[in-house]
C-alpha cells in the first residue's frame, strides 16, 4: 500500500499524518519536539505507522461477526500490550546507557554499589510496569520520558536509603541518560512488538471477543499490508531544520490552509494558534491560499505565551482553560506582552483578584490579538476553522466565539478535536499531490 507522510514541526510538538493513496488518514502521530527535530520527526511518524497499523487491525476485523466495534475491548487490550512492550524496550536501553555512565572516572570508587542499586531500581521499574498498561490505568503522559522519570525518581530515593550510596549519584546517572534514550526513537521491528502484544492478550481471556484463531489470522493479515512511504512533506517552525531537500518542504501557511480544506471542505477562513506564532489565513474553494497574516516576532497569544502564564501560576498548562471557564467577572488585561505579562499577573494577585478573574481576562486579551490578525488577512467569513492546540483550550474557544458574533454575526466555526494535526494533514496531502500529480 501506497502510504504519504505529512510532519509538522511545531517549537512544542511535533506531528504526522499518514495519509494512504485515496486521501484517507491511515494513522497519527505527535511527539515532543524539544530541540531535536530530527529525533521528533523519526518519532512522530513512527508513532502514526503504529496508530496506521491499528487503522488496518479495525478494518480487518470488520469482516469478523458482528463488526469492528465489537472488538473494541481486544483493540485496546491490544494497543496497551504494544505499548508496554515499547517502554520495556527502551526502559532497557536506559538501563544500559545508565549502567556506561558509571564506567566514567567520578563514579569509580562507588561503582559496583551503584551499579547493584540501578539494577534494583529497573528491576522494580520492570515489575510494576504492566500495572502502568493496564486498563483503567491513569497516566499523566503518554512520552516515556515522563513515566520513567517520575518512576525512577520515587524508587531511586528510596533504594539510595537502603543502599547507602548517594541520591544526587543515581540521579546524575539518570539525567545523563535520558537524553541520549529520547534521542534514540525504540529501534525494535514494529511487527514483532504487535505479535509479542497479541500473546499477551490471547493469555487473558477477559480481553478477547472472539475465536482466538480468527482474530490471530486478521491481525496477521493486517500484518502483512506494507506500509510503503511513498513520498514525505515536511511544514512547521522547524522545517528548515530537516534533511529535507526543497521539494520535501511546504510552507506552514499553505499546509494549514490546505489542512483545513480538507477536514472542513466549505472553510474560508482558518486561523491557527501554535506554540510560537498566530496565523489568520484565508482560502478559496479548492483549500488554496489568497491572503494570509501572522503576528510579529512577540510570543504574546502564543502556546508559548500560555505556558509561561502557567509556569508563573504553578499550574499546568491544561489546567488554565478549566480555571478561566470559572470566572464571572474577567479582569481587563492591560497588556499581552510576555516580558510584563508576570509582573501584572503577579501585581495582581497581590491586590487579591482571584486566578479564574485574571486567566479569563488574559485568555480574552489573547483572542482580542487573534482576531486583529485574523482581520488584517481579510477578516472571518463563513465558514471559519480554529485549528492549533490552543483550539483545545475551551476559555479561548468561548473569547473567540463571542467575539466573532459581536463582529461578524452568527458564523459557522469548525473546531475538529484533530485539529492540532491540521498542518501534518495539509503537508501528507502536499506529499500525495507530488507523486499523483
Amino acid at each position: 500500500m501506497r502510504t504519504f507522510i505529512g510532519i509538522d514541526l511545531g517549537s512544542t510538538t511535533t506531528k504526522a499524518v499518514l495519509l494512504d493513496e485515496n486521501q484517507h488518514v491511515l494513522g497519527r502521530g505527535i511527539t515532543n519536539s524539544r530541540s531535536n527535530y530530527a529525533t521528533a520527526a523519526r518519532v512522530a511518524s513512527e508513532e502514526a505507522r503504529v496508530d496506521g497499523r491499528f487503522t488496518l487491525f479495525r478494518r480487518a476485523l470488520t469482516d469478523l461477526d458482528g463488526g469492528a466495534h465489537r472488538f473494541d475491548e481486544f483493540l485496546a487490550a491490544l494497543e496497551r500490550g504494544f505499548r508496554l512492550e515499547q517502554f520495556l524496550e527502551q526502559l532497557t536501553d536506559l538501563e544500559v546507557t545508565c549502567i556506561d555512565q558509571l564506567k566514567a572516572e567520578r563514579f569509580a570508587k562507588v561503582g559496583d554499589s551503584l551499579r547493584e542499586a540501578l539494577g534494583e531500581i529497573f528491576l522494580r521499574l520492570r515489575k510494576e510496569a504492566p500495572e502502568l498498561y493496564a486498563p483503567g490505568a491513569k497516566r499523566k503522559s503518554d512520552f516515556f520520558r515522563d513515566i520513567a522519570g517520575s518512576r525512577f525518581h520515587v524508587h531511586a530515593e528510596a533504594i539510595a536509603k537502603e543502599a547507602g550510596v548517594g541520591h544526587d549519584m543515581l540521579l546524575n546517572a539518570y539525567d545523563k541518560s535520558i537524553i541520549d534514550v529520547e534521542n534514540r526513537p525504540p529501534s525494535g521491528d514494529l511487527d514483532d512488538k504487535f505479535r509479542r502484544a497479541m500473546a499477551r492478550v490471547l493469555g487473558d481471556t477477559k480481553a478477547l471477543s472472539g475465536d482466538a484463531a480468527s482474530l490471530t489470522t486478521a491481525i496477521e493479515g493486517s500484518l502483512g499490508i506494507e506500509l510503503a512511504e511513498t513520498y514525505l512533506v515536511g511544514t512547521g517552525y522547524g522545517r528548515v531544520t530537516l534533511p529535507f531537500s526543497k521539494e520535501h518542504i511546504r510552507s506552514e501557511i499553505l499546509c494549514h490552509g490546505l489542512g483545513a480544506h480538507m477536514m472542513y471542505p466549505k472553510t474560508r477562513t482558518v486561523l491557527d494558534i501554535g506554540g510560537q506564532d498566530t496565523k489568520g489565513i484565508q482560502v478559496d474553494a479548492s483549500g488554496i491560499v489568497e491572503n494570509f497574516q501572522m503576528n510579529d516576532r512577540c510570543a504574546a497569544g502564543c502556546g508559548r505565551y500560555l505556558g509561561y502564564i502557567a509556569d508563573e501560576m504553578n499550574m499546568g498548562l491544561h489546567e488554565l482553560g478549566p480555571l478561566a471557564m470559572q470566572s464571572n467577572k474577567p479582569a481587563r488585561i492591560n497588556s499581552t506582552c510576555t516580558v510584563f505579562a508576570g509582573a501584572e499577573l503577579r501585581d495582581r494577585l497581590s491586590l487579591g483578584e482571584k486566578r479564574e478573574d485574571i486567566l479569563a481576562g488574559l485568555h480574552r486579551a489573547i483572542m482580542l490579538r487573534a482576531m486583529s490578525i485574523i482581520s488584517r488577512s481579510g477578516g472571518v467569513t463563513d465558514e471559519f476553522t480554529f485549528t492549533g492546540g490552543v483550539a483545545k483550550n475551551d476559555a479561548a474557544v468561548r473569547e473567540l466565539r463571542q467575539l466573532i458574533k459581536e463582529n461578524y454575526g452568527d458564523v459557522v466555526i469548525n473546531i475538529n478535536p484533530d485539529s492540532i494535526y491540521t498542518g501534518a494533514l495539509g503537508a501528507a496531502e502536499f506529499a500525495r499531490r507530488a507523486v499523483d500529480a
